[in-house]
């Protein structure tokens, strides 16, 4: 997967595919801040799935609210938000991303309704 922004630092070998769900009813900004070299921001709105690589020891804060008074609400391990173990097959991820997409419909759908 591709981090079209501003991609990951150099340690590719030990990149996690992570996932996070806003199962909130407000919009939340997901932040990593603890990546030297690295800048990963992203909004997340309610119902949404945010699938993203990252390092290991990266920290995903999320902050909830208005972007004027948006607080701290959670910080997790990206090693709790991991898919899998390992991405040493590349169809194994891209089929893990399918289901995560089909599955992320279904969820939106069912919110909407």
């Amino acid at each position: 997967m591709a981090q079209i922004i501003d991609p990951l630092p150099d340690d590719k070998n030990k990149v996690l595919l992570c996932c996070y769900v806003n199962a909130t009813s407000q919009i939340q900004v997901a932040r990593i801040t603890n990546v030297e070299d690295w800048y990963f921001e992203r909004v997340v709105f309610p119902g949404q799935r945010l699938v993203f690589e990252a390092l290991p020891y990266a920290i995903l804060e999320i902050h909830t609210g208005m972007m004027a008074s948006a607080i701290l609400s959670d910080t997790i391990p990206c090693t709790r938000l991991a898919m899998q173990e390992s991405l040493e097959n590349d169809a194994v991820g891209s089929n893990t991303v399918s289901a995560v997409a089909a599955e992320s419909k279904q969820e939106v759908a069912a919110i909407a309704q």
